[in-house]
């Protein structure tokens, strides 16, 4: 684990946190953290001071109905396309 390069991942869990409606210990309980450090360890992850491990990003995009691929996206048009291209296969 360590500090954001610059990846977009922190952006975009808040992004797919926030639209579900979950609280950050929500979202990392649902993704099977303890219930003690789970707010912790999700806002690390949002403010890119940690990245999850990608057994944890596989159980956040599970959470989240998300494509592991938006997470990591740069673009923000193409983040959306493939959020409503996930969406329109289900």
């Amino acid at each position: 684990m360590k500090a954001n390069d610059g990846s977009p991942f922190p952006i975009r869990l808040k992004q797919a946190r926030t639209r579900v409606g979950l609280s950050q210990k929500q979202l990392g309980i649902l993704a099977g953290m303890d219930n003690f450090v789970a707010s912790a360890r999700m806002n690390q992850y949002e403010r890119g001071v940690h990245t999850p491990d990608f057994k944890t990003v596989l159980a956040l995009s599970a959470v989240l109905n998300v494509p592991t691929a938006f997470l990591f996206c740069v673009e923000d048009d193409l983040a959306e396309a493939i959020l409503e291209f996930h969406q329109n296969r289900q």
